[in-house]
């Protein structure tokens, strides 16, 4: 009977790396937004802050996706060092401890040393890995992602400013967006991490919140 092989299910972020980058994305839009005087803000104010959030957001976006891809190829290596390190050595417990050590804790308390033997042969006669860690297609494409969701999480937050003209109302209603966004991805977050989605989806409106609040407090 052929062997069967497991495909891991790629996908360009997973939920928690999504619901983090809109978290962050929608701070950084509301330290503007909040910070904007409403009652004395004409036009020329609200283009500036307009300009400062999506240009902000833009940047940090950049930075975030640059950030990311430094994470994955830290990663990478890691993964090769402690491949090496186990197809070196002769000591069966330290190739297990190496082994166990790359898994989730969960996984590795659930194999038996002869399971984790059998994962030290297959490793020992796979092919020879390659010299020094790389970054694929896949990791550009989740980069991208990444600086994407942290710049389009602004534009539900300042859209209200350039279709109201009222600066007090477009604030009132740039907060509820907000709120109901930061609301979402902690709801989010909890279906896919085992928490009372409406829970977390509270705590995530007061966290977000209480950052915003330090954020505006300290100058930022």
């Amino acid at each position: 009977m052929p062997e069967q092989r497991v495909e891991a299910k790629k996908t360009i972020l997973d939920p928690v790396d999504r619901a983090s980058e809109i978290l962050f994305g929608l701070i950084m839009a509301l330290t503007f937004t909040c910070s904007l005087s409403v009652a004395q803000a004409g036009e020329a104010e609200v283009r500036t802050m307009l300009i400062g959030a999506l240009g902000c957001n833009l940047a940090w976006g950049v930075i975030d996706g640059v950030f990311y891809l430094m994470a994955r190829l830290a990663e990478r290596g890691e993964g090769l060092m402690t491949l090496r390190a186990v197809r070196q050595t002769t000591d069966r417990s330290e190739a297990g401890d190496l082994i166990a050590g790359a898994l989730p804790a969960i996984v590795a308390q659930l194999l038996s040393p002869g399971e984790i033997d059998t994962i030290r042969a297959r490793l020992q006669a796979a092919p020879e890995p390659p010299a020094a860690a790389r970054l694929g297609r896949d990791e550009g494409v989740a980069a991208s992602y990444v600086a994407l969701l942290v710049f389009l999480s602004t534009i539900p937050v300042v859209l209200p400013f350039v279709l109201i003209h009222d600066a007090a109302l477009a604030l009132r209603v740039s907060n509820g967006i907000a709120m109901g966004l930061l609301f979402f991805a902690g709801y989010r977050l909890g279906q896919v991490s085992g928490r009372r989605p409406w829970l977390l989806g509270m705590v995530n409106v007061a966290v977000g919140a209480g950052m915003v609040s330090l954020c505006i407090a300290l100058g930022g």
